[in-house]
């Protein structure tokens, strides 16, 4: 046995021994990487997890009981890079090492990741592995850039459903006089459908309007309960044919809001989804706790993580960056206003609201700030 190996034997052993002995200890000096953003693993020599903090946890979707002590490379797929820089870290190959990782686990999406690799002097881990998603900042610059798209779309159709509403009042009022002076019983038919047709532009004048209109209240809400309520009203209109799986975080706490708003919000993105699926299909209702998040510019240590999920044919890849906008529907005969409104009471909430579509696959996260 060389020089090196007897080294990197006698490391491996007494960094073993000391996980061993002192891991409460270990979890209090490294108990820090939680204040970060980043998903954070601390591997001892062997390449079994000495710490994780909580947004690896979340990028992860592990948890710390059940992976301490566990071999790192074996959540995933194909680990054997994480096996490769354990050795490489072992063997002195490098101080500090960045590359990008695609980490698969199984039943889950591949996850395209920036990686950081820097070798540890310390009695507790010698791999220190800081893990990034790879399109986080290109979504965070996306996201900004739509919200202020969406904020002046908004923006102009409320000043156009203003400049609407005022003369409807008037053609109805005129119709309803003609109608009056109408001797013939038949001439009728023409003057209400000029009625019904005002009636029904004032009515999709109404919802443009109402997001601006409604004061928002702020009082605490369980989540699960607005979840429950919205299932129950879509299992009893496809009582066939149409699951639901519920993933949810019984750690969640309350959050601050207006019940009936995010009632609204869920219940368009649930009931969007059963259309979609035509009653027959999976709809996934999961729920996370997120730490140290930005949302739009704002640092929030905890927020919501809430996902609406079902397994469609997707949005058409034509209105896929614009589904958000007022008017814009995929679905024949839809008024288009569904996720325009979601996404007004999202922001109201402090929030934000995302979809990720693809054949099979139409994920909508949401993202609100809790107490």
């Amino acid at each position: 046995m060389t020089d090196r190996e007897m080294r990197v034997q006698s490391r491996r052993a007494a960094s073993a021994q000391r996980v061993r002995k002192v891991p409460s200890e270990a979890q209090s000096a490294l108990a820090a990487f939680d204040l970060l953003a980043l998903g954070v693993v601390v591997l001892d020599s062997d390449g079994r997890v000495v710490c994780i903090n909580q947004a690896a946890e979340q990028l992860f979707d592990l948890s710390q009981r059940a992976i301490m002590g566990q071999p790192f490379s074996r959540m995933f797929v194909n680990g054997a890079a994480i096996d490769t820089l354990v050795v490489e870290a072992c063997n002195g190959a490098f101080g500090q090492k960045r590359q990008e990782l695609v980490l698969e686990r199984i039943g889950r999406e591949p996850q395209s990741l920036t990686s950081t690799a820097v070798t540890l002097d310390s009695p507790f881990g010698m791999l220190l592995l800081e893990f990034r998603e790879f399109d986080l900042r290109l979504r965070h610059e996306r996201g900004d850039r739509f919200l202020d798209t969406a904020q002046a779309n908004r923006e102009i159709v409320r000043n156009l459903a203003h400049e609407i509403k005022n003369p409807l009042g008037g053609i109805r009022g005129a119709a309803q006089l003609l109608e009056a002076e109408l001797s013939e019983p038949w001439q009728h038919e023409y003057t209400q459908v000029i009625i019904k047709e005002a009636d029904r532009l004032q009515l999709l004048v109404d919802r443009l309007l109402a997001p601006h209109r409604q004061a928002r209240q702020d009082l605490p809400v369980n989540i699960y309960e607005v979840l429950e309520r919205v299932r129950s009203v879509v299992v009893a209109e496809y009582p066939q044919g149409l699951t639901f799986e519920r993933d949810y975080d019984a750690s969640l706490p309350d959050l601050r809001g207006d019940k009936e708003q995010l009632i609204q919000v869920v219940l368009n993105l649930v009931s969007n989804a059963a259309q979609a699926l035509r009653g027959q299909g999976k709809i996934t209702l999961r729920t996370r706790v997120a730490r140290q998040v930005t949302i739009s510019s704002v640092r929030h240590k905890l927020a919501l993580d809430l996902h609406v999920i079902d397994n469609g044919p997707g949005i058409p890849e034509e209105i896929r960056d614009r589904i958000f906008f007022p008017l814009i529907s995929g679905r024949e005969g839809g008024s288009g206003l569904g996720l325009s409104l979601a996404q007004s009471f999202i922001h109201q909430h402090g929030g934000t609201i995302e979809c990720d579509s693809r054949p099979g696959r139409t994920d909508f996260r949401i993202l609100l700030p809790l107490p």
